[in-house]
């Protein structure tokens, strides 16, 4: 039961260690997975009044949502055309105001419940690799038009004053998004769950379910948990115990790298405290870490884990690409973990049968889409609302299994070539 070698574990200060599930217990909603997800629907539901049970096989963070690159910023990773075309232009637009929400949701939670240790930085940058600012213009001013949510357009000397290279060219800023420290807002979201009387289980990995009556019963190698209501939250970490949630999604690998401490040599090149990503299909992402003095930075993706030495090297080659006076910076450390993708790259939200929920496929989403996700389950549940219907065009369809994963792969490397040309011919 710990957590893996990441910057963000290497941040943590008395880490707290919770019991393993030794005993029958009852509740009203038991959660399996203490992701994000997880621990959001779980302390959404017990502000509620609400007794609850979270199982997680590891400890609290331990997959995607406590080892990603820390960003909160509203959209998701299909674009708003595919998302009209499979729901409507109404539905599109709820979803994406819902992804708006979730960055103020996140924002709230950090400040109401003073989890210092997220260390929210405001500011989020998206740059394009290609002469093409006549597009960027037109997306900030149609979000604008559509729901009042305002982006500064950056010309290239802009983004070049700031992002010194030549790789860039123009942006747009987001000042309502922010980036954070994953895993301690994890933490804080946990503790407080907790003092509201929630129990969580470490290395408690659900192995077998009966669903199929009213009393819901999830059993681990050393106990059981009966409620009426079971949400699983799993993502890229779901094994076998529900066969149609692991066949609805694509364990897909993505990479982060922190460097040495370096601020002087970091200062050549990025002169900002916003987060960073292009515009690429699985680009470059990355931000200044612990004040400026290291720099966190990720990318690409694989249907299979690289390992650590092998990951530093594809990310170092993208760093020095992108910021040539960078080639002497050393990588601290490096790290990989699974997200979970569906095939129409939505986030898969709602009710598989009468109390059994699902939550999950948050991949390239951002941790907002995660927390509102939790939110909307939460909401579900207690009757509050049914906005999780939003979802129901982006249901549990089968992934392809070992094809999938192949098809993934080759279509990621499809998009790479597109990417290469695009800017080539720009």
């Amino acid at each position: 039961m710990s957590y893996p070698d990441t910057y963000y574990k290497q941040t943590l200060a008395n880490a707290k260690v919770r019991r393993v599930l030794s005993e029958v217990i009852e509740c009203e909603t038991v959660i399996v997975g203490g992701g994000l997800a997880g621990l959001t629907t779980a302390l959404q539901l017990a502000r509620a009044g609400q007794s609850v049970v979270v199982l997680e096989a590891e400890s609290v963070g331990f997959g995607a949502s406590g080892r990603n690159g820390g960003f909160v910023s509203p959209g998701f990773a299909t674009g708003s055309a595919e998302i009209a075309r499979r729901a409507g232009d109404e539905a599109a637009r709820q979803l994406h105001l819902l992804s708006i929400e979730g960055v103020d949701f996140v924002r709230e939670t950090i400040e109401a419940l003073k989890i210092d240790g997220a260390r929210p930085q405001p500011g989020v940058m998206g740059v394009v690799r290609y002469d093409d600012g006549n597009s960027l213009k037109a997306h900030a001013d149609d979000l604008k038009r559509a729901y009042g949510y305002e982006l500064d357009y950056l010309d290239a000397e802009q983004v070049r004053s700031v992002l010194k290279s030549k790789r860039y060219f123009h942006g747009l800023r987001d000042r309502r998004a922010f980036h954070m420290h994953p895993l301690n807002y994890l933490r804080g979201l946990a503790d407080e769950l907790e003092r509201l009387g929630g129990r969580i289980y470490e290395g408690s990995a659900a192995t077998g379910s009966a669903l199929g009556g009213a009393e819901k019963v999830v059993s681990t190698a050393r106990g059981r948990v009966k409620g009426r209501q079971v949400v699983f939250t799993t993502g890229g970490y779901t094994g076998s115990l529900n066969g149609r949630l692991k066949r609805s999604f694509l364990p897909i690998a993505t990479y982060v790298m922190v460097s040495e401490e370096a601020p002087e040599l970091l200062c050549d090149a990025i002169a900002t405290t916003d987060a960073v990503g292009d515009n690429r299909r699985a680009g470059d992402y990355y931000r200044l870490v612990d004040g400026g003095r290291r720099l966190l930075w990720g990318g690409r993706i694989t249907t299979r884990a690289a390992s650590p030495a092998t990951l530093a090297t594809e990310l170092r080659r993208e760093m020095v690409g992108t910021y040539p006076q960078l080639k002497d910076l050393k990588t601290e450390l490096a790290w990989s973990g699974l997200m979970s993708y569906a095939r129409h790259l939505m986030p898969q939200i709602g009710e598989l049968q009468p109390g059994v929920w699902y939550c999950t496929a948050f991949g390239g989403h951002g941790l907002n889409t995660t927390a509102i996700g939790g939110k909307l389950v939460a909401e579900g549940i207690l009757g509050q609302s049914d906005r999780y219907k939003l979802f129901k065009p982006f249901g549990l369809v089968w992934a392809g299994g070992y094809a999938g994963l192949a098809v993934a792969q080759l279509t990621y490397w499809k998009l790479q070539a597109q990417d290469w040309w695009r800017e080539r011919a720009a």
